[in-house]
């Protein structure tokens, strides 16, 4: 494996969501403590699952791993980040200053700034704690998705950046206080990142075209910001010898094989290994010791054929959600679980059926052009992109508040729309505008991973409380965009998964944060499903067989209605594929 060999302190697996990313982490921390290295093991993905793969509870701490001697592991919990960080802050005030002070204080932190800004703290403060450095040979990173990771990445430097401009006066001053005594830490994060002697970044991917192109990109714009030292992993190929027993195995090794014959060129001088699909879940301390083997498990074999599997498909979810005429339908889910095929193919049939329909993402990592791969009448796309919606926002503040100001106001205005926080604001905002436009169509969201969805409804919460606050005891009616959202007459949730353990554990945690913030999700899709076709590979029925217990978990335990989508042939792109998938005759 050429990724592990003379691995540096620090490394970093980073990768489109659902690639493997967390397996590949543990295995390797695995594999170099068992070696007798001492390793930190650090998750700083929102949605992070490290503790369900070892099966322990480890949190926002430097936890033993107590089956496997020197190693070490440790979730940043950004929500636990962030109450730390507010308690700082407002601690020293609390009693000296008077309470509706302190009150506006807090609600200043409440945001999703606030929680990137703490974990952004954490995670630097990991990279330079000599104590810390000195106590460990290896410290492995399993970050968040692609678009997460990338922010987190350029934070350092950004943040960094913002100090040396001196502009504290920002108008997120309250996530911004007790930044400028990091300056030093935030400087010492730059440098580790950018050094190859001290950094190593391994790359994540699947065999498939959409994720090799996505992977090209985070290289990238990785290479531009100083990590130049990378390595690329193709991870859960299918091997070889499985075409000879199934139709499906065949279709899936002949398009893997195409995706990697058209490695995009700024992939091919990396150094690059491969790793089979496994029939097992890589789930508990045995199944990580076995990650790195080349060959399928050979008790795969054994597994008798399981059944036809009779489930509710999509398209009868379709007809439930096409009933009203109009309405906003998110599809929400771990990285990987296919948000982006299920969004787009839900918003083709409804446009199919003659119904308007807008079609628009939130992910970062999103490409929804590459999926439809055409056009079609009743159909619109859109992407939210935090650069263009940050720099509309300043435009729109500069004309408005900024009109009539002389050169010095301006100039200090213009010094307060480029904090980085500007962009929550200006992502909330374009979120409210899709909200607002399905009182008169169908807006289906494709949305970004749980935990930076999570992140947005975060900030949805706080500017709900803020203008109920405001609207208090006026007698006048308001709607805010958190009340169509738990409004399930406009509002219909549906929660994406793949019949595996953590996916289904993390629709679950994802539903109960919903169901806390009041929306109830209207439906579950199990996406890429093998019990649902007939298969006679070896390593697919060994699949299959251990998909049962989570359909059934689905079914019986978490979800009011719930639709299966098989694991396809050939990849659901372009309009005929996705309508086929939905249910429709292509």
């Amino acid at each position: 494996m050429n990724f592990i060999e003379q691995l540096p302190r620090f490394v970093f697996f980073t990768g489109k969501g659902g690639v493997g990313k967390t397996s590949l982490a543990c295995a390797t921390a695995v594999r170099l403590a068992d070696a007798g290295r001492r390793v930190l093991l650090v998750s700083t993905d929102p949605a992070s699952n490290v503790g369900q793969v070892f099966g322990i509870d480890i949190g926002n701490h430097v936890t033993a791993v107590s089956a496997v001697p020197n190693l070490w592991a440790m979730e940043i919990d950004p929500q636990a980040a962030a109450q730390g960080y507010r308690d700082r802050i407002v601690g020293p005030v609390r009693g000296v200053l008077p309470a509706d002070v302190v009150k506006g204080i807090e609600e200043q932190l409440s945001g999703a700034c606030t929680t990137e800004i703490a974990a952004f703290d954490e995670f630097t403060g990991l990279l330079t704690d000599e104590a810390l450095i000195a106590r460990f040979e290896h410290v492995i990173f399993d970050t968040a998705p692609t678009g997460h990771t990338i922010r987190l990445l350029q934070l350092p430097g950004a943040w960094n950046s913002f100090l040396e401009a001196g502009k504290g006066d920002a108008s997120c001053l309250g996530p911004l206080a007790g930044l400028e005594k990091q300056r030093a830490q935030y400087k010492a994060a730059v440098d580790a990142l950018a050094d190859p002697a001290r950094t190593r970044l391994v790359l994540v991917a699947r065999a498939q075209a959409s994720a090799l192109r996505e992977v090209a990109r985070t290289h990238d714009e990785l290479a531009r910001i100083g990590l130049a030292r990378q390595y690329l992993v193709i991870n859960g190929v299918m091997p070889e010898g499985e075409a000879a027993h199934d139709p499906l195995a065949a279709a899936i090794v002949r398009r893997e094989q195409a995706a990697l014959a058209a490695l995009p060129d700024i992939l091919r001088g990396l150094p690059m290994d491969s790793l089979p699909l496994k029939a097992f879940d890589l789930v508990g301390l045995e199944a990580l010791r076995r990650f790195f083997d080349e060959a399928p498990s050979a008790a795969a074999a054994a597994v008798e054929p399981v059944g036809p599997l009779a489930a509710p498909t999509l398209a009868q979810l379709v007809d439930g959600l096409a009933e009203p005429g109009h309405g906003l339908i998110m599809v929400m889910g771990k990285g990987g679980v296919g948000k982006t095929t299920l969004a787009a193919a839900i918003a083709v049939e409804l446009a199919r059926r003659g119904l308007p329909v807008h079609l628009t993402t939130s992910d970062p990592a999103a490409h929804l052009t590459d999926t439809l791969a055409g056009q079609m009448a009743q159909l619109t796309v859109s992407r939210i992109d935090p650069q263009i919606e940050t720099q509309r926002y300043r435009d729109q503040v500069l004309a408005s508040k900024g009109k009539g100001l002389d050169a010095q106001g301006r100039a200090l205005l213009e010094e307060d729309l480029r904090s980085p926080c500007t962009e929550e604001i200006a992502v909330f905002q374009a979120f409210s505008r899709a909200i607002r436009e399905a009182g008169r169509k169908f807006v289906v969201m494709d949305t970004a991973p749980t935990g930076h969805t999570l992140l947005l409804l975060d900030a949805t919460g706080a500017y709900h409380r803020e203008i109920e606050r405001q609207m208090s005891g006026s007698g006048v009616h308001f709607t805010t965009p958190m009340m169509q959202l738990q409004d399930e007459a406009r509002t219909k949730v549906l929660i994406a998964t793949l019949a595996e353990d953590t996916p289904v554990r993390e629709a679950a945690l994802l539903q109960g944060d919903l169901r806390r913030a009041g929306i109830e999700p209207w439906a579950w899709v199990i996406n890429n499903c093998v019990a649902a076709t007939a298969v006679t590979s070896p390593l697919l029925r060994a699949r299959a067989a251990k998909e049962l217990p989570f359909i059934d978990a689905v079914a019986s335990r978490h979800a009011s209605r719930y639709a299966v989508v098989p694991l396809l042939a050939q990849e659901p792109v372009g309009i005929a594929r996705l309508l086929a998938l939905a249910g429709a005759a292509p």
